[in-house]
């Protein structure tokens, strides 16, 4: 991560995001929902459903496009009902093309 003269971090480094998404997010179009709005941010990556009801996502861009992201996730603007978002945040892996939806 590049940081500024301040020491703030540079919103143009990339990052790898991965947000478990808890509430009612499977069979109401959440993983499509997430994928326009992934790649209306330009970041690749992927959706899938839990067995224990969880949406997994992983996306890899910008800073500022996975914060926007994360943002829009916990926004209650969601299909279903999303009741919690746990992030978490690593290097990028570069190993996605896409957002798939799985």
């Amino acid at each position: 991560m590049t940081e500024t003269p301040h020491g703030a971090a540079e919103s143009t480094d990339r990052v790898r995001l991965g947000a478990w998404v808890h509430g009612t997010v499977q069979g109401v179009g959440f993983r499509w929902w997430t994928r326009s709005r992934a790649l209306e941010l330009g970041l690749v990556g992927s959706a899938r459903n839990a067995s224990d009801g969880r949406v997994h996502v992983i996306a890899e861009g910008t800073r500022a496009a996975c914060e926007r992201l994360l943002e829009l996730l916990r926004s209650g603007d969601t299909p279903g009902r999303v009741t919690l978002v746990v992030e978490s945040w690593e290097p990028p892996r570069g190993d996605s093309t896409g957002f798939e939806e799985r």
